[in-house]
């Protein structure tokens, strides 16, 4: 049965001398916005890193990351699900029932628009990529002294912050249930802990809030992400030069009260908050939310 209840997500992590997400036409440089200096990361790299710690969980899932074609994926997913077609197929991945599909093989095509999106995130600072040079680890012909030269980019440190929502309009339509759209948020903060290759090590969730919202309701509170402040440890706004110079959360405080205010407003409407916070984190506006939603707010220091 499709889930009935709209949910938002606002996930905060940092990425410390590692690529939060390389742009492999621009020589796999950290995306960025060159305007105001903040670091971007795309949906589909969110969506990654849920769907691969789903894969580490043995769920099914339709895009496992391994190069193949179309055709091979959807034999594979029919023999081991025992079904004829590729949409009965599709129907029992979670990633396609959240995130949707399009999809067309054969007489077979038809799309899904998935109950379950994200912006880009952008960081919640200015940053700055750094090229980093090394050598290979071997030489570039046999008894040669001489070894070929590597380049890569690092951000030394960032903070992210990401907005999702959950319709459940959408839901109806790919069958998403309240089982499947209740892993989201573990996908997100296990998925970041999980991000083990080179570029992506250094990763580490910080902040997921995770807003349920009573049966019927159709509104939202929206970008919650831009409705989060980074402020000095004293509780100042920082200066340009200042954010460049964060590599640390001893360096900054999250404030959430513009979120705390927000959602104040919309108590009527909300069934649950929860919150799962890292212990390192330095936020304000946290009392406000435990006052304005008592017994409604779960939270979990991780």
């Amino acid at each position: 049965m499709a889930f009935a209840k709209r949910r938002e997500y606002l996930f905060l992590y940092t990425v410390k001398d590692a690529n939060p997400n390389g742009d492999p036409l621009n020589a796999n440089h950290p995306r960025f916005d060159a305007e105001t200096g903040r670091i971007m990361v795309s949906d589909v790299r969110i969506k990654r890193t849920i769907r691969d710690q789903w894969l580490r969980e043995g769920l099914d899932v339709f895009v496992d990351g391994a190069p193949k074609t179309l055709n091979t994926r959807i034999n594979e997913l029919k023999s081991k699900l025992k079904v004829n077609t590729g949409k009965e197929a599709l129907q029992k991945c979670i990633d396609t029932r959240l995130f949707g599909v399009t999809f067309a093989l054969g007489n077979e095509a038809f799309s899904w628009t998935g109950p379950v999106q994200f912006k880009w995130g952008r960081s919640l600072h200015q940053a700055k990529a750094e090229l980093i040079q090394g050598t290979a680890a071997f030489a570039t012909k046999d008894q040669s002294e001489q070894r070929s030269f590597r380049n890569e980019y690092i951000v030394p440190f960032v903070l992210l912050g990401v907005y999702g929502i959950a319709n459940q309009y959408a839901s109806v339509e790919t069958g998403a249930t309240d089982e499947d759209v209740d892993k989201i948020a573990d996908g997100l903060w296990e998925g970041t802990i999980n991000l083990i290759t080179r570029s992506k090590v250094g990763h580490v969730p910080r902040l997921l809030m995770e807003i349920i919202y009573q049966e019927g309701f159709s509104g939202a509170t929206g970008s919650l992400d831009e409705k989060v402040n980074l402020l000095a440890p004293d509780g100042r706004a920082f200066s340009v030069e200042e954010e460049l110079t964060i590599r640390s959360p001893k360096d900054f405080m999250v404030d959430i009260s513009d979120i705390s205010k927000r959602l104040a407003g919309l108590k009527n409407y909300i069934e649950t908050v929860r919150i799962c916070l890292d212990n390192e984190l330095q936020l304000k506006g946290m009392d406000e939310l435990k006052t304005v939603f008592g017994q409604k707010l779960v939270e979990q220091m991780r």
